[in-house]
């Protein structure tokens, strides 16, 4: 291994042209994206689920304060309703999870397999290696590799 650049693992294989590194980059790239989508979808998901909690309170306080009418509304109207209809948010996840996600994230690792060798982030490991400054000790290749001496 070569003491200085990227790992083994970060290294384009023999035979991988610079328009297949950027390809896959683009397409990893497009699944980061969906990943940020899917975190926000559980971000949509845990926010209207604690807000259906918290409701619980209102009816308890709307009781208090003598307004069952206004209770028994909140209670039969809005807590526990379908977001979309026929569905919950874990629903919309599930879905979400099952047509999409999982799929695209399928699809992105048979590509990196069978067009890079399984080797991920080569788009990224050779940006990297663009923008080091030689001899600097925080630009190093990779974890516990001394810095380069400049030429």
């Amino acid at each position: 291994m070569r003491q200085y650049g990227p790992d083994r693992d970060h290294r384009r294989p023999e035979g991988v042209s610079d328009e297949t590194v950027e390809a896959l980059g683009a397409l990893s790239k497009a699944l980061e994206t969906t990943e940020r989508a899917r975190g926000h979808l559980y971000g949509f998901h845990q926010l209207t689920g604690t807000a259906d909690l918290q409701l619980d309170r209102a009816v308890e306080l709307l009781r208090e304060a003598g307004h069952d009418e206004w209770a028994d509304r909140v209670r039969t109207e809005i807590l526990g309703r379908n977001v979309i209809p026929g569905h919950w948010t874990f629903q919309i996840v599930e879905a979400y999870d099952d047509t999409y996600y999982q799929p695209f994230r399928g699809l992105e690792r048979d590509a990196v397999d069978r067009l890079a060798g399984g080797r991920d982030h080569l788009y990224e490991a050779e940006m990297k290696e663009d923008r080091r400054t030689v001899g600097h000790p925080d630009h190093t290749a990779r974890p516990g590799v001394p810095p380069e001496r400049p030429e």
